[in-house]
Order: C-alpha cells, then structure tokens, then sequence
C-alpha cells in the first residue's frame, strides 16, 4: 500500500474528486451522488489528507461500526451523521472502514445557478460548522434524508430530460430545510452540552474583561471566543442564538456592556479611561455602542447612579 499524500491538493472539478478517490466519471459535470454500501466501498487509501473543493460538499453517513478518520483525526460519527462543507473550505479526506456505508453528494455553484437556491445556500449556517460538530440525525430523520438521496440517484440514473435539473433542484432545497430544522432540534435535545459551552463562555468573557487582556488585545472577537470554546464560530451563533436569541457578536457585547455598567457604577474612572479598559481605541466608540445597547450615553447611565 502506498503512503497516504499528505500535500494539500485542490479540486476544481467533481471529476477530479472522483479519479482521485477512484470513482467512476460523474454521470453529470457539476453534481455528483454516490451510495457506499456493503457491494460499493470507498477506498480512500490514495485520497490526499486535507484538500479544498470548489464545490459542495454534504457526507451523510448510514451506518458506521468504529470511528472514521477524517483528515489526520478520528471521530465518532454515528449512523445518521451528516458533514456539510462549502467551496473552498480546507476539509480533511474520510477514511470509511468497509463496514462504513454513506451517501456522498457533491453540488458545483454552476448547477444552482438560475435558482433561489443558488443565493439561499449561503445563508445555511452548518457549511462553516467544524467537523466534530456533524448533524446527528434520529431513525425518524434518517428515513427522511434517505427517501430525498434516493430520489435524486434515480433521476441522475435516468434518462435526463427537461425537469431533471428542477427535480433535483427541489430535493436539495429540502435537504437542506430539513438539515435546519434538524440542527435547531439538535441544540435543543443537546442541551445540557450547550449549556456548559455557554457557561464556559460567560467564564471566557468574565476572565478576560477582569484580567484586562482588553488593554493589550481590544474587545473580544467572535474568532477569539469560538477558539477558547474548541467550536466553529458558525457553530457558536446558531447555538447561543438558538439559546438566548443572540449572536456571538451580541452576546459579547452584552457581556461588554454589563462590564462597563460595572465601572460606571462602582468607580470613578473617566468614560475615556473605561473605554480604553474595555478594548477601544476611540472612546467615541464606546459610547456609541453603550448608547445603541442602552439607549442612554455612558455619562447619563452613571448620573443615574448619583
């Protein structure tokens, strides 16, 4: 067995995917469905480790006995697990074991074009989610998502005619419907896990407000939160809003805010002095922010106090 390439390697096309993994030429140029099953394996033994794909990609795992390598790591995914990954996102090759089956589906931007789809796609949070945050689907959901990947074989397998394209246009809208409202039900049935990431947060905040990291780094980014989390910055938004109705970006200033609250109440530095504490170069900015928040100016909140 030849040693696994480890050089990054970039895929324009899904033909390119395909004789790099060893698959048949793609039915269709710009959209590719493949079923691994126990009489159809995939052997990824060539497949280089990591790779970046100028199209679509959405791995929806049927059954699965052991982990999977993913890149240079090993993960659980159980049965009904689902991996979403935009173009030119750098992902790591799947190493499926032979009693791995899936389904494979890989969409080019050129085959939406012309459709509301094309646009709408952007707007689906989990295409920027980590890996170790995969959709994990129930039976239930699982029959689901098998009934619209079947219904898609078959049309690629036959003869193409003038409703193909809308036929699979169509499936993949519901796709990735369903995988939205799946992923909504998954925070909320995963919610003891959530709640510690969100407590973990708050501590996050807390500490580096209160070691005053803000001196020397400004405000907390979302990139900044989501790296002391180990989450995908995608994957923290749609969980703290789906939590508490915020983004990352609002909650941080909320937590911003209730420091500044903090200051302005129990000491006597300026409204400059708190705003260079907190992370801002301007203190112009400060009050804008704090005014949008509160509706009241930094100097006006403190008043209140007095």
């Amino acid at each position: 067995m030849k040693k696994k390439k480890e050089n990054l390697v970039r895929f324009r096309s899904i033909s390119e995917s395909h004789q790099a993994f060893g698959l048949p030429k793609p039915q269709h140029p710009l959209i590719s469905l493949v079923h691994f099953h126990e009489g159809n394996t995939f052997n990824t033994d060539m497949a280089p480790i990591y790779d970046v794909l100028d199209f679509y990609k959405i791995t929806f795992i049927t059954k699965n006995s052991g982990k999977l390598k993913y890149g240079q790591d090993y993960y659980d995914f159980n049965e009904g697990s689902m991996l979403f990954t935009a173009p030119n996102q750098l992902v790591g090759s799947t190493e499926y074991n032979k009693e791995t089956y899936a389904y494979l589906l890989l969409i080019h931007p050129d085959f939406l074009q012309g459709y509301p789809v094309a646009k709408g796609i952007n707007e689906y949070g989990f295409f920027s989610y980590s890996v170790n945050e995969a959709l994990h689907l129930s039976a239930s959901e699982r029959e689901m998502m098998v009934s619209l990947f079947e219904i898609m074989i078959q049309e690629l397998n036959s003869r193409v005619d003038e409703f193909s394209q809308n036929v699979i246009i169509a499936q993949i809208e519901l796709l990735l419907s369903y995988a939205n409202r799946f992923y909504k039900r998954q925070f909320v049935t995963r919610k003891v896990i959530n709640n510690t990431i969100l407590q973990k947060a708050e501590t996050v905040l807390a500490d580096y407000f209160n070691s005053q990291q803000s001196l020397t780094n400004g405000v907390p980014t979302v990139q900044f939160l989501a790296e002391q989390l180990n989450v995908s910055s995608g994957y923290l938004s749609d969980l703290l809003r789906s939590l508490i109705g915020l983004n990352t970006q609002q909650y941080i200033h909320l937590k911003l805010i209730d420091k500044a609250k903090e200051k302005l109440s129990t000491t006597e530095l300026t409204i400059n002095e708190i705003a260079y504490e907190l992370g801002f170069e301007h203190s112009q900015s400060f009050s804008k922010l704090f005014k949008a928040k509160t509706e009241q100016t930094p100097l006006a909140f403190r008043r209140s106090f007095n």
